[in-house]
């Protein structure tokens, strides 16, 4: 499916820093919401973001689990590991994305779920 296309391509760019595919993904408006509480607005403001981010981390894998589908929404299930300021962390998350007609992304809202996972009760 060609919205699954460019979110692969999307984290792609992160592991090769490549900050060329914004314009095309992003509508010039878009919101993007990351797990930690930073939002980020417009299209200039998100490529800002993705060059300073890029200076000081480097993300070393960020692998789709699965894609969910609705209407213009897509829910997408990963897990992210990043070296930033010179420390590893890593963690699950998810992002719901939502998708104008023109397939470019108008809103990323990301949430995470801590590693290790532990079971309390077993």
């Amino acid at each position: 499916m060609e919205r699954e296309q460019i979110i692969k391509n999307y984290f792609e760019s992160w592991l090769n820093k490549n900050a060329q595919i914004l314009k095309e993904t992003f509508d010039s408006k878009a919101i993007y919401s990351e797990c930690y509480g930073p939002e980020y607005r417009g299209v200039e403001v998100i490529e800002r973001w993705f060059e300073d981010w890029n200076k000081r981390g480097t993300v070393m894998v960020w692998d789709i689990k699965q894609f969910i589908h609705h209407a213009n929404m897509i829910v997408v299930e990963w897990y992210f590991k990043c070296k930033y300021d010179g420390d590893v962390g890593e963690f699950d998350g998810v992002s719901l994305i939502e998708f104008n007609d023109c397939n470019h992304i108008v809103s990323l809202k990301e949430f995470q779920s801590k590693i290790p996972h532990y079971y309390p009760y077993s």
